[in-house]
């Protein structure tokens, strides 16, 4: 689907109905339905194809282009016989006002579907059937039996109340109003809990998430009790496509060999970021970390170049300032945490910039460093006062500087501003440079030494 999106104000109510008068700002057109599923997985770094229905028309055409330019490759059935379905979305202030949908039934195409289904099955791991009802899997119970020969894992998002259909899927995803249009209406938690596990049974099912709004997420799994996590959204924005992220992290859990238990976990994770988003949109793993840090487990902030500057680029547009600092950091010690919570102090987001281990050796001899990249990241980005960790491989990191555009640039030690690599970058583009001493007796080279005369 294409989704199109108008933002701008409603201040007033017309003179000549008693209806507001939308006053347009702006407009944006995002990959919409199952393609914002596949969006999810792309933005995890998931090799993702996206094999679905579009019109031989104009909206098909830059609906493809929105979709691969976001790293999914398409497969895609484009019929004259139908339209690409289109919806527009009017909001002011925020709030939502109207929908206008334009769309048809693509049930003419199914056929034609499911042989292009079947020829893509070939390199593929885990299958997300994305039903919004509106023909393109008209066949659905020969597209499971199509993966079950391959011994392909298929997960579906259902629609309507026929769950007949589904059985034999590895996994089903109904949103509480749909188990319950399926299931029935339930007086308490535990006839709740019976009705989800005798509807996973009687489905032939690996597993089923139900999805419960404020009440979180319920995963009843084969031969496990039923796991309910609590909702982690801090603030809801918007729920459109949380249906699509939860489906597409538990897709990429369950394809990486997740337990079901921990694929649900991530799932309701990414639900919570995503419903602080407006509109259909994703989730990175550097969001994903980070939220797990603030849980108190897993890494947060190991991220590459291109994923850091959406990350700072959003950051700034929230008027945050971001501080930049960079070092070997081999062998983390009390010197490293101080300066870095001083670095800190100067803006709301800092990020560390490591020389990878072959600059390293290059800066201070082939006996160095003595702990890899990897761990040296890992043991960084435990750290409170940091964001983002990002590796390099230059001697300096002049270029990162100067593609990033910190607004604050820290060095430790006893420099001048203008000694300073990418310096005259941050002070151009109206930032500032701060030279932070360090600790006297409070480095890794006294630390080894030590070491050595100790031995």
């Amino acid at each position: 689907m294409l989704d199109e999106y108008w933002f701008g104000d409603a201040a007033r109510i017309s003179p000549e109905a008693p209806v507001p008068v939308f006053k347009m700002g702006s407009m944006d057109r995002r990959p919409g339905g199952a393609a914002n599923v596949a969006l999810n997985l792309a933005a995890l770094g998931a090799d993702t194809r996206l094999a679905a229905v579009v019109g031989a028309d104009e909206r098909g055409a830059l609906l493809t282009t929105l979709i691969e330019g976001r790293g999914v490759r398409c497969a895609l059935v484009r019929s004259g016989a139908v339209s690409t379905i289109h919806k527009v979305r009017v909001l002011a202030r925020n709030q939502q006002l109207i929908r206008l949908d334009a769309e048809s039934s693509l049930e003419a195409c199914a056929s034609q579907f499911g042989t292009l289904f079947s020829q893509l099955l070939g390199d593929t791991d885990v299958v997300v059937l994305s039903d919004y009802g509106k023909g393109t899997l008209a066949h659905i119970p020969e597209l499971i039996a199509v993966c079950h020969k391959a011994r392909i894992r298929v997960l579906v998002d259902p629609k309507g109340t026929a769950f007949a259909k589904y059985r034999g899927a590895t996994a089903l995803t109904p949103n509480r109003g749909e188990f319950e249009a399926v299931a029935g209406a339930w007086s308490d938690e535990a006839e709740f809990l019976s009705k989800g596990e005798a509807l996973r049974a009687d489905l032939d099912l690996s597993a089923l998430l139900v999805t419960r709004s404020e009440q979180g997420m319920t995963l009843f799994a084969r031969g496990e009790h039923a796991l309910t996590l609590p909702a982690r959204a801090q603030e809801v924005f918007d729920v459109t496509g949380a249906g699509d992220t939860v489906i597409a992290l538990l897709a990429a859990g369950l394809g990486v060999g997740l337990p079901p238990a921990d694929a649900a976990a991530l799932a309701n994770l990414g639900a919570g970021l995503v419903v602080g988003k407006i509109g259909v949109a994703t989730v990175t793993r550097a969001e994903l970390q980070q939220a797990l840090h603030r849980q108190g487990s897993g890494g947060r902030g190991l991220v590459e170049v291109g994923e850091l500057e959406t990350l700072v680029k959003g950051a700034q547009a929230r008027g945050e300032r971001i501080v930049f600092t960079n070092g070997c950091f081999d062998i983390l010690h009390a010197g490293h945490v101080s300066y870095l919570e001083e670095a800190k102090s100067y803006g709301d987001k800092l990020i560390v910039a490591v020389n990878d281990d072959a600059s390293v050796a290059r800066l201070k001899g082939e006996s160095r460093p003595i702990i890899p990249l990897a761990d040296r990241m890992a043991v960084l980005a435990g750290l409170a006062a940091v964001d983002w960790v990002v590796p390099f491989s230059a001697d300096t990191p002049a270029a990162l500087i100067a593609h990033l555009v910190p607004d604050v640039l820290v060095k430790g030690g006893d420099y001048s501003p203008e000694q300073i690599v990418g310096a005259d970058t941050v002070i151009n583009n109206g930032g500032e440079v701060r030279v932070v001493p360090f600790k006297k007796g409070r480095s890794t080279s006294s630390l080894i030494n030590a070491i050595r005369r100790r031995q």
